[in-house]
């Protein structure tokens, strides 16, 4: 879909700020770009820097993944940018929630990297199995999704990672990476009474999946696409297992997740990197493993709502824009997030952050997380290794099966068990 209208009064000069210099967009006192998304990506600290780079009036609306994507499919009207994962493409696409994005209007679209456009970082490594997002990228002229390159995207590569489980190793021995370290540990009868889930279909779905394929309980033939008859026998040793004690809890959020493991006397979880760096910032020695079965990767997806158009679209892609343009890579990067322009972000990290987070190499100081809170110590190496070498082991991406449905009704028979 093309602009249907633009700014009447052009572009503004650039606003100077603490970290960089922005095209700022004028647009009217009471206007604000709503943006709808999880506790992920929407922070107070970014909004903030966005709004004093762009000079643009911004709205986060963060809530649980499932809420969101409700939300989001439903109402389009509600929002003007969606941030979420790209499992949501496929759900956001098919409702018409969503819009084409123009390549031509994404300033820094030859710098982003191969990871989306192709795939892979490196010719050795995995696909994984599932919505790796390059197979979602382009929009064909028939409406379709697929890798084939085309001038419209449907969402914008930014912030990326891969997600595995988090356990106090001042609890648990910590295992090697890649050996002993185990998606397996989510079912370990050793933990019973002290495990939490994330509570979302395609993501918590999957992680007890490879738990339950790493410890020998049953095999599937497409993991990322289960049938009827395997999601029944998933089900079936899942719902055996909560009978039986074995789950403390599932989360919704970021923030919930750590009071888990922070209050609630849980040892090993599902976890994203923020709640890793969010524990080991208050003391609390959570390792984030580096499973032997691979990784489940998700990939950050920002969408234009189909509901948007003329200025507000126009302050959108700005705000797009502003998500590859250095400072925004630099500060995830804290909480152990990728982003698709890491070369721009490099210059706004310390060769000490750059070294951890990205290359795999020991940090010569403390580095703090996103709160300004220590989160690594002097000596530690990244879990995993480098950037390269995370993204070369991936198991599955977070994926919408074409049992989905089914597994909506399975995932929800599970929690009220």
């Amino acid at each position: 879909m093309k602009r249907r209208s633009f700014l009447k009064t052009g572009i503004c000069a650039a606003v100077a700020s603490t970290y960089s210099a922005f095209p700022a967009v004028w647009v009217p006192k009471k206007f604000a770009i709503r943006v709808l998304g999880t506790h992920v990506t929407l922070q107070e600290e970014l909004r903030t820097q966005a709004m004093r780079d762009l000079g643009i009036d911004i709205q986060f609306e963060p809530g649980g993944s499932a809420q969101v994507l409700h939300k989001a499919s439903t109402r389009p009207e509600s929002f003007d940018l969606y941030e979420q994962w790209s499992n949501s493409i496929n759900i956001l696409w098919r409702a018409g929630a969503i819009q084409p994005i123009d390549k031509k209007r994404i300033e820094k679209w030859d710098e982003v990297n191969d990871l989306t456009k192709t795939g892979k970082l490196t010719p050795e490594a995995r696909f994984g199995a599932g919505d790796a997002p390059y197979r979602l990228l382009h929009v064909q002229p028939d409406g379709a999704l697929s890798e084939n390159n085309t001038e419209e995207i449907s969402f914008l590569p930014y912030v990326h990672n891969v997600d595995s489980i988090g356990y106090n190793s001042a609890e648990i021995p910590p295992g090697s990476e890649y050996d002993e370290e185990s998606w397996a540990w989510l079912l370990d009868d050793r933990f019973r009474g002290k495990v939490a889930i994330v509570n979302a279909p395609t993501i918590g779905l999957f992680d007890l999946a490879l738990a339950a394929s790493a410890k020998g309980l049953m095999t599937f033939t497409d993991i990322a696409n289960m049938t009827r008859n395997e999601l029944d026998e998933l089900f079936s040793i899942l719902n055996d297992y909560k009978m039986k004690g074995h789950f403390r809890g599932v989360w919704t959020s970021v923030p919930q997740s750590v009071d888990f493991m922070a209050r609630d006397g849980v040892l090993v979880e599902s976890m994203f990197s923020p709640g890793v760096a969010a524990l080991r910032g208050r003391g609390i020695p959570c390792l984030y493993a580096a499973p032997r079965e691979g990784y489940r990767a998700w990939h950050g997806v920002m969408c234009l709502s189909s509901a948007t158009t003329g200025a507000r679209a126009d302050a959108a892609y700005a705000y797009m824009n502003w998500w590859l343009s250095g400072w925004p890579g630099a500060f995830i990067a804290r909480q152990g997030y990728y982003i698709s322009t890491p070369h721009l972000s490099k210059s706004f990290l310390s060769e000490d952050e750059w070294n951890y987070w990205y290359a795999g190499k020991p940090t010569g100081t403390v580095l703090n997380n996103t709160h300004g809170e220590p989160a690594v110590q002097p000596g530690e190496t990244r879990r995993g290794g480098s950037y390269l070498k995370r993204f070369s082991n991936v198991a599955v991406w977070n994926t919408v099966m074409q049992q989905y449905e089914y597994s909506l009704i399975k995932w929800k028979e599970f929690l009220l068990s």
